[in-house]
């Protein structure tokens, strides 16, 4: 009895081939093998943002004041509106994706190019909408002025923020950026800002209703502070450069650690969503030529859906961790 029963444990076990362990494919299971190891890359980067954001939180910058474009309105402040529609659209995207297996399973071509089309539609608009935030970030809306010792300080009137072209008169200005079109092919100059720190300065001293504030956050207010006329006067004495817009080196909304982690961890998320996107493309073409028809099953429409799926979950904690928190 004891032979037999070894036997019969024998024959169940999994030996490779076209057997499915879990009830599982290969592919599928290859599938949720890079989703999790993906997972804790993204992880790893996001719990590296919370502990800079947390040793720096004084001084951190405020995302109702850094995203407030929208589209087709310039001017207008909607603080976060735009990235709660980018957000939408992604994770409706991922809806019409689980409507695009479902009719995969129920072998309807048709459904299933529809909804695969939506679903390449939304990630499209979704890339494009972070492009746009891309642009609006590294162009700045109000300008900012950099201190010897690094820290930035910005401007305001009657208690909001103000850019600098609200108050600051440009003088006439001779100088030329070094680029490969007046001669200089190896080297390209510093760039030059809409004003000088000397026109800052003195702009500020001739215009009394603006006031400085600097980068440390009001723990009560959760704003940041305003000083008197006389300390942004002080501050003004230390002023360096002026910044406007925001790169790997410096940002004009604060803290440029948040611009390296902004650029890397939401470029690195917009990397996946175009990778997406051409996984789905690839995929929809074949359903039309009517390739998963001749398999007698859409399980590639599924494997993509997975990988999608884990795209739209990283960005919700993204879009909790940059805009939310």
């Amino acid at each position: 009895m004891g032979l037999n029963t070894a036997d019969q444990s024998e024959d169940k076990s999994w030996n490779g081939g076209s057997a499915q362990p879990m009830g599982a494919s290969y592919g599928k299971m290859m599938m949720w093998f890079f989703i999790v190891s993906d997972a804790l890359t993204f992880s790893g980067f996001l719990a590296a943002y919370g502990l800079t954001r947390f040793k720096l939180i004084d001084v951190w910058p405020i995302a109702d004041e850094v995203f407030t474009h929208f589209p087709f309105a310039h001017g207008t402040h909607a603080p976060m509106y735009y990235v709660a529609l980018m957000t939408f659209v992604l994770i409706f995207s991922s809806v019409t994706m689980v409507l695009a297996v479902d009719a995969g399973h129920n072998m309807n071509k048709k459904k299933v190019t529809f909804y695969m089309f939506l679903t390449i539609i939304g990630g499209v608009i979704f890339v494009g909408s972070q492009a746009w935030e891309w642009k609006n970030f590294i162009k700045g809306t109000y300008g900012a002025v950099q201190l010897k010792d690094g820290k930035i300080v910005q401007f305001t009137e009657n208690g909001k923020q103000i850019a600098l072209a609200d108050f600051v008169s440009a003088q006439q200005k001779d100088a030329i950026d070094h680029t490969r079109h007046n001669g200089l092919w190896f080297e390209s100059g510093d760039y030059n800002p809409s004003f000088t720190v000397e026109e800052v300065v003195a702009s500020f001293k001739e215009n009394p209703n603006v006031n400085l504030r600097i980068e440390r956050i009001d723990t009560e207010t959760k704003k940041k502070i305003i000083v008197s006329r006389s300390e942004g006067l002080k501050f003004l004495g230390e002023a360096a450069r002026v910044v406007e817009g925001a790169n790997l080196e410096v940002n004009e909304y604060g803290s440029s650690q948040f611009a390296d982690f902004f650029f890397f961890i939401t470029g690195f998320h917009g990397f996946h969503v175009v990778s997406g996107i051409v996984l789905n493309i690839i995929i929809f073409f074949n359903v039309i030529v009517g390739t998963y028809e001749k398999r007698g099953h859409y399980e590639m429409v599924e494997k993509v859906g997975l990988y999608w799926h884990f795209v739209d979950l990283v960005w919700v904690f993204v879009f909790t961790f940059f805009y939310l928190i």
